[in-house]
């Protein structure tokens, strides 16, 4: 019964990450397309500025509504793990984008998808281990 009730909420809790994942990547997308396409922006520093916008979405998102934050932890502590692997994030979701664009020739927005795939289980899982 016990293991029950905690499948259960780590089922509810991914689909809240899913649900905050999806909007933090349309923001992500949308800002580097616009940082890109209209302001033109190189591809890695467009998608450096949109990842830390909606990074900061995601931080508020995850911490109000997906993690069971460790009250007794500081939260400026919090703030700073959470940034450290945002940071390891960003540059694993840079690389990734660069290797698509000047390796292999594939579109920005096509390496992007490959990028946030990667980055979202690498953040589900720094997260839940040092968020909670």
């Amino acid at each position: 019964m016990i293991n029950k009730i905690k499948d259960n909420k780590l089922l509810i809790q991914i689909l809240k990450f899913i649900v905050v994942g999806g909007i933090a990547t349309i923001i992500d997308f949308a800002v580097l397309y616009l940082l890109k396409e209209f302001i033109g922006l190189n591809e890695i520093l467009a998608n450096t500025i949109s990842f830390t916008v909606s990074v900061i979405y995601n931080y508020i998102a995850s911490i109000k509504w997906v993690f069971d934050v460790d009250k007794d932890k500081n939260e400026k502590q919090q703030f700073i793990i959470f940034i450290v692997f945002s940071i390891i994030g960003l540059g694993i979701n840079n690389l990734i984008l660069w290797i698509c664009i000047d390796k292999f020739n594939i579109h920005y927005l096509i390496g992007k998808v490959f990028a946030t795939g990667i980055v979202m289980i690498f953040n589900f899982i720094t997260r839940k281990k040092f968020l909670e």
